[in-house]
């Protein structure tokens, strides 16, 4: 299993929004290359990174900082926000990014990224965002619903060479009060792709509670940043 530390970007700075409201962002201070360093330097592997302003215009902004993440820490990275195109998938990948995210292009152009599927240099490269509202799917940066169930997308992708599906759970984000443990189980009970969990970890028994389900990883932000709990006791809890 593996933790990954959250880095939100607006603005070129770190932020969390709650339940993935714009209008309700905290600002941290912490330039993003030194916070990446932190992680890593704590012992973190893998690092999350969204790119807010991307997911909400439909263009990688911060494609730049992205760079510069991967080629200062070293960290494997996970990128998403904004990616729409093949070209901006190719532009992360050379970048040193080693799995992007595809929410929103993803869900609104399905032929198209099912024939990325066919493409050998994105085996294992892609990750499926999956961003639900009461098990309803989201995109645009969380501010449109549409009428599919992630239960039945994980399910239509248990066969495809997907490296994860990174399943937020928006009513819990940002919140610390936990994640939907049911929610997120029954996902990964229904596909064969493994499963990321985002979304509501504010303790260190929230991390004990995932490291008991069948998913690959955890995804861990304004934990952090609210100091609830060190990147430390993190991952001895989820990890270890």
């Amino acid at each position: 299993m593996h933790l990954f530390p959250a880095i939100d970007l607006r603005n070129g700075q770190v932020v969390r929004l709650t339940q993935g409201d714009y209008d309700r962002q905290t600002t941290y201070q912490a330039d993003p290359v030194d916070q990446a360093k932190q992680f890593r330097d704590a012992g973190s592997t893998w690092l999350h990174v969204v790119d807010l302003d991307g997911a909400r215009t439909g263009k990688l902004t911060h494609a730049g900082l992205i760079e510069k993440i991967c080629h200062d820490t070293g960290l494997s990275v996970e990128v998403g926000g904004g990616v729409r195109s093949e070209s901006v998938i190719d532009t992360l990948l050379n970048a040193g990014v080693n799995r992007v995210v595809v929410g929103t292009a993803a869900l609104k152009n399905w032929s198209w990224f099912e024939a990325l599927m066919g493409n050998p240099t994105y085996r294992g490269r892609l990750v499926l965002g999956l961003d639900a509202k009461h098990g309803q799917v989201t995109t645009d940066g969380w501010e449109q619903t549409s009428e599919q169930t992630a239960l039945d997308v994980a399910k239509a992708v248990t066969d495809w060479p997907l490296a994860a599906i990174v399943y937020t759970d928006i009513a819990t984000d940002g919140t610390l009060k936990g994640p939907n443990i049911p929610a997120t189980r029954e996902i990964a009970q229904a596909t064969d792709v493994p499963v990321v969990a985002s979304g509501g970890v504010g303790t260190l028994d929230d991390l004990t509670a995932l490291r008991e389900l069948p998913i690959q990883g955890a995804i861990v932000g304004k934990a952090l940043y609210e100091n609830a709990f060190t990147i430390d006791q993190a991952i001895q809890a989820f990890e270890k």
